[in-house]
């Protein structure tokens, strides 16, 4: 029997997968494990480079032919690296499998990757809004939606991985990536992040978490930059997001670029290994985010070349090198065939990364490399969940009785985000990522910009100014925006970020801040506006808050869309002419005056005082969201003034819509400790329930707070569960308490582990 027979013991279905990949390795020789460790990144030269870093020219260059014989382990983003017809993709794609499985002896199949973070970056695909946007929604179960119709469409196409989500919790909002967190609280982070990864795996194929971990917390909001926080922060903020997506069954996980306190992730065996996998149990594979095995060399300077740096994120617990080979190619083969590496450290990350495709089906006898279809990526399935989501995200932050707009009113619409199709797209989205390095190529789906959705919803035309680009622009350009704004009624003005890599926008990956302000001259637009007296209804469309703070009292209304995707500016047309009530609710709070952190409450001493000149009081707080039809609360009441430290406690509030038109509304829970071992936040968010209500309808909430909910990282560095006092506060923000429940949590101080319960119990009746 070969070999690669199709009636190998390993490729006998009914076997343990982990038995099955055991088998196989047996049979390999070095170089044919190492090529299942590394990805093959076919055209990305041509793709104008998606980071800096990433040309290495002492690296050896890839010879696709050479590397077939020994197999492929992944094949990187061949429907994300250049517009591909989705059909003809799918063929070229099931061609270059067949070329691998009959070149290797074994007929091992590459898992193919791209990037979901807004959907399948892929060609025609849906764009989703971006996860800011799912924060915005409070809505686990649409996220969740969403993330099956994704996984569907990867599985169509023949695509078994998917590089997202990213539950990053963010720190300071001046990093370009805040767009790609869904928020500022653990928990909000969590529980989407979790729903993300339930919705995608779904469909069999398998989500990867980012950024195993701190990235988001890199030092003055810039992208790469060294991390330094305590052992609390990093357990009681940064990992629960990572703890809940690996409880809803992540099945790949992928480690930071950063260094924490001066280990870089991607070669630390106490975070990859001791905390990753033996202490939160996880068995998938670890893949390295692109190009940081060689970072370890090239920017770390922590090993002095590549064979030591494939050496250390080896040992450390990376698995696959990705997305292309390097290090994890030539370099670790020498270091292997000299002694420096053992192999047993090669077989070990081998038995993962076969073991799971073996679970993807890809080492069955009838596996078949034709994806099945069907190739519309951007059905009216897929667009009514971009839609739903969207919906659900637009925030109202402000309103003087402007909004909703008069059917007669002169509506002037003016700003850079009014008339651009990628205003509504964040950095991940394909037509930013790819697109935009392809100007010739249609967008490919049907993206309507904040004009036509206004236009098309109002029965008066809408006059129009784009008044000055995201960046740059003349007076004259302000000018006629100045001029269409004193012709109208009423002045919608679109400002925000334009997405981009490494400096190519405003926001997303690589595009930092130093401060606040809006980008360019939209400031100095948005002075000259309201320096007209017409009332002025700012629409931001951006992936990160900005400092409003200066106008804020001198807007009719301030409407908010953190990137809503291919239906935002029909979600964005809808709140704006009162055919949608706002529903959203911030994920992120809004700085005041010169701030820069999210306005979440830290420790006491991070709050107003008088030994201080800078207020961090936000201008809108986290959570904070108005309705046209606002819902009427009871007060809320719980179970009991003790709450036992092995125990739960309950709590009830109801919820009525006194309006004739249906409303939606987001209780929230925070936890405030009075006393405790180790400084706690002031408050942080422990549950929360989104209610939609019907016109005339009251409903009922109820939470089971677990006493786990509690825990924090004591002084003894365990996490635990301690007596004394503790306010509950259930309200509609983090700033709006409609009641505080004073309870005292009693008994024993009790030590709790991974095992320990991460959500309430949440009931909507």
């Amino acid at each position: 029997m070969t070999a690669g027979s199709r009636t190998a013991t390993w490729r006998e279905p009914g076997r343990d997968p982990g038995e099955r990949a055991a088998a196989l390795i047996a049979e390999m020789t070095p170089a044919e494990k190492l090529a299942q460790l590394s990805g093959i990144w076919v055209g990305a030269a041509e793709a104008g480079g998606v980071a800096p870093h990433q040309h290495d020219e002492t690296a050896d260059p890839v010879d696709l032919e050479a590397l077939l014989p020994l197999g492929i382990g992944q094949l990187t983003r061949p429907f994300g690296t250049a517009p591909v017809d989705p059909r003809a993709g799918a063929a070229s794609v099931a061609a270059t499998q067949r070329a691998i499985t009959a070149a290797n002896r074994f007929a091992i199949p590459a898992v193919v990757h791209e990037e979901v973070l807004t959907g399948l970056a892929a060609w025609r695909a849906t764009v989703y809004p971006a996860p800011l946007c799912w924060g915005a929604s409070f809505d686990p179960a649409l996220v969740r939606r969403m993330g099956e119709r994704i996984g569907a469409t990867m599985r169509a196409l023949g695509v078994h991985q998917g590089l997202a989500p990213v539950v990053d919790v963010a720190r300071d909002l001046r990093w370009g990536r805040v767009e790609e967190t869904i928020g500022e609280e653990p928990l909000l982070v969590g529980t989407l992040g979790a729903a993300y990864v339930r919705g995608v795996q779904s469909a069999g194929v398998v989500a990867t978490l980012k950024h195993f971990v701190g990235y988001s917390a890199g030092r003055g909001g810039r992208n790469m930059a060294p991390v330094a926080i305590g052992p609390r922060e990093l357990a009681d903020v940064l990992l629960p997001p990572f703890e809940m997506a690996l409880r809803a069954g992540a099945r790949s996980v992928m480690p930071a670029y950063n260094d924490l306190d001066g280990v870089p992730a991607t070669g630390d065996p106490v975070l990859l290994t001791g905390l990753l996998r033996e202490r939160l149990g996880f068995t998938g594979t670890t893949v390295s985010d692109y190009f940081a095995v060689a970072f370890l060399h090239k920017l770390h300077a922590v090993t002095g070349d590549r064979a030591a740096a494939a050496a250390l994120a080896l040992r450390a617990g990376v698995d696959v090198e990705l997305p292309t080979v390097d290090c994890y190619g030539p370099p670790l083969l020498a270091a292997v065939e000299s002694g420096a590496v053992d192999e047993a450290d090669i077989d070990r990350a081998l038995l993962r990364v076969l073991r799971q495709k073996i679970e993807l089906g890809l080492l069955d006898p009838d596996w078949e490399p034709e994806a099945p279809g069907p190739f519309d990526l951007d059905p009216p399935e897929s667009r009514e969940i971009a839609r739903l989501l969207a919906e659900r995200a637009i925030t109202l932050l402000a309103n003087d009785g402007t909004l909703p707009l008069r059917p007669d009113a002169r509506v002037g619409l003016v700003g850079p985000r009014a008339a651009d199709p990628t205003a509504v797209m964040g950095c991940y989205s394909f037509p930013v990522h790819v697109g935009a390095q392809h100007p010739g190529v249609p967008v490919g789906i049907e993206v309507p910009t904040l004009l036509d959705a206004l236009r098309a919803a109002l029965p008066v035309d809408v006059a129009h100014a784009e008044g000055c680009p995201v960046l740059g622009g003349d007076d004259a350009g302000i000018a006629e925006a100045v001029a269409v704004t004193r012709d109208t009624d009423v002045c919608v003005l679109a400002l925000g970020d334009r997405a981009g890599l490494f400096g190519r926008g405003t926001s997303g990956e690589g595009c930092d801040v130093a401060d606040l302000r809006l980008p360019g001259r939209q400031e100095e637009l948005l002075e000259a506006v309201l320096a007209t007296g017409t009332p002025v209804v700012l629409v931001l469309l951006s992936g990160r808050p900005y400092d409003l703070s200066r106008q804020a009292d001198r807007l009719a209304a301030i409407v908010c869309g953190f990137y809503p995707g291919e239906e935002g500016a029909t979600a964005l047309a809808g709140v704006l002419t009162g055919r949608l009530d706002p529903a959203g609710r911030l994920p992120v709070a809004f700085p005041g005056a010169g701030t820069v952190q999210p306005g979440g409450p830290g420790a006491p001493l991070a709050g107003p005082s008088e030994v201080t000149s800078v207020d961090p009081t936000p201008l809108f707080p986290f959570g904070y969201g108005l309705s046209y039809a606002p819902a009427s609360w009871s007060d809320a009441e719980a179970s009991s003034a003790e709450w036992a430290t092995d125990g739960a406690l309950d709590l009830t509030v109801a919820l009525t819509n006194p309006h004739d038109r249906a409303t939606s509304d987001v209780v929230q829970v925070y936890l405030r400790r009075t006393v405790a071992e180790v400084v706690q936040p002031v408050q942080r968010l422990v549950a929360y329930a989104r209610v939609d209500l019907a016109a005339g309808e009251r409903r009922a909430v109820r939470f089971t707070l677990a006493a786990d909910l509690t825990s924090y990282t004591g002084r003894d560095g365990q996490r635990v569960v301690t007596p004394g006092g503790a306010q509950v506060l259930v309200g509609a923000s983090a700033a709006d308490a409609r009641t505080v429940i004073e309870v005292e949590l009693v008994g024993p101080r009790r030590v709790v582990g991974v095992e320990r319960v991460l959500e309430a119990e949440v009931s909507v009746g």
